[in-house]
């Protein structure tokens, strides 16, 4: 699909997030089986469930614009997560393992962060309202996602990979 105006980026970018969304939606339960902390398990079996309301708020999306949910491959997700994996895989313990599955779910966090706070500034630039309600709930989430990450790492699973 061509990319020559405001709108063809947009649908572009909601095909690239249903697409990273997806992905990030059959990681989390490999990440939440290999925490070894209890709080971290916890705070990857709640996100899938905000990730699977993410996936249906971006379908909401497409049905406003009167297209077929479809994604597009995002190589940025596609490399965040690979990396996570590598975490996951190389990890000599339980606690580093923890530590730098909070590294790179954050990673995907920012990543998120940012795309979806583009897509809201291009969905009002658009005259998109309803678009933006949805797109401004994922948002939300993804920030207080973020959040609960950084409190987690810092109250007590840095210390303990420390």
């Amino acid at each position: 699909m061509a990319m020559n105006n405001l709108n063809e980026l947009f649908v572009h970018f909601v095909r690239d997030m249903y697409y990273a969304e997806k992905q990030i939606l059959k990681t989390l339960p490999k990440m939440a089986r290999k925490a070894g902390s209890d709080k971290l398990r916890e705070a990857f079996e709640h996100h899938r469930k905000e990730t699977e309301s993410h996936i249906e708020n971006l379908e909401k999306v497409f049905g406003l614009l009167d297209l077929k949910p479809r994604g597009v491959t995002c190589d940025a997700i596609e490399g965040i997560l690979e990396e996570g994996k590598e975490i996951m895989d190389e990890a000599g313990d339980a606690e580093s393992c923890d530590a730098g599955m909070i590294a790179a779910a954050q990673a995907v966090e920012h990543y998120e962060i940012t795309r979806y706070g583009t897509m809201i500034a291009w969905a009002k630039r658009l005259g998109m309202k309803e678009a933006v309600k949805h797109l401004e709930a994922n948002l939300k989430q993804e920030y207080a996602a973020d959040e609960k990450l950084t409190k987690l790492a810092e109250q007590s699973v840095n210390k303990l990979a420390a």
